[in-house]
């Protein structure tokens, strides 16, 4: 079965949705394939917890969180920043607030009314939408192949976006799958690894009691930097938010040298000096676990922890180094699949700057598809959606 599409936008995540929309509303006629039963499936996933859009931060600080695609990222992300993608969604009815933390969440603290309100905005744009629909590449004439339940389907378009995510939660439809088709056609793809991710630590048996407790605050410091922040304790090492903050470099340490240190203070509140004097104090008939909560301040993981380095020190000037700067050696990087994104993708020097392939004129990508990552705290979403609406502002440009 064969079909024509004006735009064809292969993924129906944010990158992919708000391409479609951005070429329907040059005048586009788009479709939409998605090889999963109902669209945006990791984008309702993750605003379970609340759907954290962007972040607040002025662009002089906000793009230096994109690392080594900063420069390519910039036009993009200044075309449709943090203020845009919050015009938009309160174009849908979505209000949005800026929380404690800067982070910016609509009103409703969930994706689904969001979702809801921008479908039924694309089917007034005329947008089709072709669910169980798997992108296997192209035939000899350069039409699109799509599995079906029907059979194969082989689609003719005047301009393609492919915004088929990274490799991270596969169940939700983005399982790197697109790598081995672009490299066949000669592209270069850099590979796929775990961003915002947890990692392995080789505990005793008595931490791994501890599987699920919260830690913090604390200051962490790896990789060449040092932020403040929570984590979580899990059975085979430690994740949570100021742990993905800090992932990438850990990662690469860790790809480079087999292991990477990362040093905890226990009591970032507290000054080394100030935390000697008050664990010097005289213990009269207190057990260590009694100084450690009463004087130290520690929570009941915390002391664990410090447990964890080996014996306790004796000496309280050292037991308050231990606290302060408790080193952990992380031994491994947790599986993509449980990553919240993914690193790698289609490398910037093969896209033009309206992120168009430059070997296969017409074909657009757009979201984690392409070479980047990016910390937790809206700057994944805010990356998503400004690459579609550049995608598919120039795809319709493309199509005529």
């Amino acid at each position: 079965m064969t079909q024509t599409a004006e735009i064809a936008v292969i993924g129906s995540g944010p990158a992919g949705l708000m391409a479609a929309e951005a070429a329907a509303a040059a005048g586009a006629r788009v479709t939409i394939f998605e090889r999963m039963p109902s669209p945006a499936r990791k984008f309702l996933l993750a605003g379970r917890g609340g759907l954290n859009l962007t972040h607040s931060e002025a662009l002089p600080a906000f793009l230096p969180r994109y690392g080594q695609a900063q420069q390519p990222l910039a036009p993009i992300i200044e075309a449709f920043g943090p203020d845009a993608l919050r015009a938009w969604a309160e174009s849908l009815g979505q209000s949005c607030f800026v929380g404690s933390s800067g982070r910016v969440f609509p009103e409703s603290f969930k994706a689904s009314p969001l979702l809801r309100a921008w479908l039924r905005r694309l089917e007034g744009l005329g947008v089709e939408l072709r669910l169980r629909h798997a992108f296997r590449g192209w035939d000899a004439r350069g039409r699109l192949r799509f599995d079906t339940p029907e059979g194969e389907r082989l689609v003719e378009a005047g301009a393609c976006v492919m915004a088929l995510g990274g490799a991270s939660w596969p169940r939700m439809g983005s399982d790197g799958g697109w790598v081995d088709l672009l490299r066949a056609e000669g592209l270069s793809v850099a590979p796929l690894r775990p961003s915002n991710c947890g990692f392995d630590v080789d505990w005793s048996p008595v931490l791994k009691s501890f599987a699920g407790a919260p830690l913090g605050p604390v200051t962490l410091t790896g990789a060449g930097r040092s932020l403040r922040g929570e984590c979580v304790i899990t059975e085979y090492g430690i994740e949570g938010g100021a742990i993905y903050a800090l992932s990438a470099g850990l990662r690469d340490a860790i790809e480079r040298d087999g292991a990477s240190e990362l040093v905890v203070d226990l009591r970032p509140d507290v000054s080394l000096e100030a935390l000697a004097a008050r664990l010097g104090r005289p213990r009269g008939g207190q057990s260590i676990a009694s100084v450690l909560r009463k004087s130290g301040g520690l929570t009941p993981i915390a002391a664990a922890l410090a447990r964890e380095a080996g014996p306790l020190p004796a000496d309280p000037a050292d037991l308050a180094a231990r606290i302060k700067a408790l080193p952990l050696r992380l031994v491994g990087v947790r599986p993509i699949a449980r990553a919240i994104s993914s690193a790698g993708g289609l490398r910037f020097d093969d896209v033009t700057e309206d992120l168009m392939v430059r070997s296969r004129p017409g074909l657009f990508v757009a979201g984690e598809m392409l070479d980047w990552e990016a910390p937790t705290g809206g700057y994944l979403l805010q990356a998503c959606f400004a690459s579609g609406r550049r995608a598919g502002e120039a795809a319709a440009r493309y199509a005529g």
